[in-house]
C-alpha cells in the first residue's frame, strides 16, 4: 500500500469517526487533536478501527507514533507492506 493510500485510509476512518469535521485542509505534520476536534476517546476508535478494518494492533506504547499524519503514515506503511 502506498503512502498516499495509508494516509487516505486514516482520513476515511477519521471522517467516518467525527463527519463533521473538514478533512480538506488537513496538516500532515501537525498534531491531529491540534486540527481536529477529536478527543481521547476518538483517538482510542481510530485504533479500534485500524484493528476491525485492517487487523493491525498498535499497542498503546506506540500511540504518540499516530499523533500526526505523517506519523501515521511512517507507523502504518511497513504494517501494509
Amino acid at each position: 500500500m502506498s503512502e498516499n493510500e495509508v494516509r487516505k485510509l486514516i482520513l476515511d476512518i477519521i471522517h467516518d469517526i467525527a463527519p463533521d469535521e473538514d478533512l480538506s485542509d488537513v496538516k500532515s505534520d501537525v498534531r491531529l487533536r491540534d486540527q481536529l476536534d477529536l478527543d481521547s476517546m476518538d483517538f482510542l476508535d481510530i485504533v479500534m478501527e485500524l484493528r476491525k478494518r485492517h487487523q493491525i494492533e498498535v499497542p498503546e506504547e506506540d500511540y504518540m507514533e499516530l499523533s500526526t499524519l505523517d506519523g501515521c503514515v511512517a507507523y502504518l506503511s511497513p504494517k501494509f507492506a
